[in-house]
């Protein structure tokens, strides 16, 4: 039988690097949990609650700790924990996972950049320190806490709600100023460029399209050359059909005035067509 552990983090207010601190606090949540502690005997199994027995920490060897490392102008420029506005702009993302002993656990790299080896390796030194720092800090705040509980005060999220250590329940409202609002806005106009000239009406080049003020041109509803060659050759086609056709109509027309000059003209009261219903035929009967 084994313990099964399961782990959730759950972001309260995102800043950037989610993979550091996600690492820093998914292992602090498993060195700060405990179990209940057990005793076999035979195939009996006891599983004894905190009054009876104190709960028992997990066997965590070492601690891996992430430390992210941004890029900029095809790794020009290196940034060590970069902030969400830093990621908007960034080119690159290393990520090195690594323990107090300096053993290197995971390497990811994303982002369309390429990193020389003496890139990586200046970061893999700079990760042993940031590591070396960070898990001092993760075990002071460890042995801090078992102290106060064996103390008997208060720790843990119910000492950090009154305090606002974690999150604020409400911001005060702050009080502005607005006394010199109009003297500020003046010098402001004074000193800002005079307006450049206003088009009250947009600009129709083409039926769909429009333009107000200043800027390029929008050629969006005109032709490129192969295509006026095109419409100019299809207007031509066109006016040369119509024509012939026109010829046509007349000289039909006329020849039906000479043919039926003489002939009655018969009106039709009925405009209906004549309908023909096609019934099918009798097949011969088939004999043995």
């Amino acid at each position: 039988q084994v313990w099964q552990i399961r782990l959730d983090l759950h972001l309260l207010n995102h800043d950037g690097n989610i993979i550091d601190a996600a690492s820093v606090a998914g292992i602090v949540a498993l060195c700060h949990f405990r179990r209940p502690d057990v005793s076999v005997q035979g195939e009996e199994v006891t599983v004894y609650t905190p009054e009876e027995r104190d709960p028992v920490p997990l066997s965590i060897h070492h601690m891996p700790i992430c430390v992210s490392f941004a890029f900029f102008q095809q790794g020009t420029y290196l940034l060590v924990d970069p902030s969400e506005r830093e990621e908007c702009v960034m080119d690159g993302l290393l990520v090195i996972a690594m323990n107090k002993h300096r053993e290197i656990c995971t390497i990811q790299s994303s982002g369309g950049i390429m990193l020389v080896q003496d890139q990586v390796l200046r970061c893999s030194k700079i990760t042993a320190v940031k590591v070396a720092e960070i898990t001092e800090l993760i075990q002071k705040a460890l042995e801090n806490d078992q102290k106060v509980r064996k103390e008997g005060g208060k720790f843990g999220f119910a000492e950090s709600i009154p305090n606002q250590k974690i999150t604020a329940f409400k911001m005060e409202s702050a009080a502005v100023d607005t006394n010199n609002v109009e003297e500020q806005a003046e010098e402001i106009i004074t000193k800002a460029d005079p307006p450049s000239e206003v088009f009250a009406k947009p600009i129709l080049h083409t039926p769909g399209t429009a333009q107000i003020g200043e800027g390029i041109e929008n050629s969006w509803g005109d032709l490129e050359e192969s295509e006026r060659e095109e419409a100019a050759e299809e207007e031509g086609e066109s006016e040369a059909a119509a024509f012939e056709c026109r010829e046509m109509e007349t000289e039909d027309t006329s020849t039906m005035r000479e043919t039926k000059k003489d002939e009655p003209i018969v009106l039709s009261d009925s405009e209906e067509e004549e309908v023909v219903i096609l019934e099918p035929q009798e097949l011969p009967k088939k004999t043995r």
